[in-house]
């Protein structure tokens, strides 16, 4: 008996977990990158990692999430081990690299996603919680980040389009 009552508990507790049916709706799932566009404080812009990143973002049912984002051309390390990489090809690895995983929420009356940092390729990033204002338009989801790796007055449009 204490097994059964134990059993709904945890049952019961999972399921508060879990984030709102419309939220679960939108967002749960797999997501493809579509393009990062830094602007700098001049207005001026870039594409950090090239014209055609490659990227997965994925959104569970139950609040958490993973991003991977990369250069879709990076150079390969001649010594076939990355350890023994050269300082260049250090650089282009931890220059063609973001990725970071943890919990989030939308709050879908201020458009805003909230990414709480577990764990970052970026160590400044681990433990802090960010915010990002969304659109959403169909099966494409399209957020600013404020406070880049870049560091700076940088910001960054990141698209990605549901699988």
């Amino acid at each position: 008996m204490i097994t059964i009552s134990l059993m709904s508990f945890v049952s019961l507790q999972a399921q508060d977990n879990k984030l709102p049916k419309n939220v679960r709706k939108q967002f749960a799932g797999t997501w493809s990158l579509l393009a990062v566009e830094n602007t700098n404080a001049d207005g001026s812009k870039t594409q950090p990692y090239g014209e055609s990143p490659v990227g997965l973002l994925v959104f569970s049912n139950e609040g958490d999430y993973a991003i991977q984002i990369l250069k879709s051309v990076r150079p390969k390390v001649a010594g076939n081990d990355k350890n023994k990489a050269t300082n260049e090809e250090n650089a282009a690895l931890v220059q063609g690299n973001n990725s970071h995983f943890g919990t989030y929420t939308v709050d879908m009356m201020k458009r805003t996603i909230t990414f709480n940092v577990k764990h970052a390729f970026y160590p400044n990033w681990e433990g802090t919680v960010q915010v990002r204002s969304y659109t959403l338009e169909g099966n494409t989801l399209s957020y600013i980040v404020t406070h880049t790796t870049n560091g700076g007055s940088i910001t960054a449009k990141v698209v990605w389009m549901k699988k």
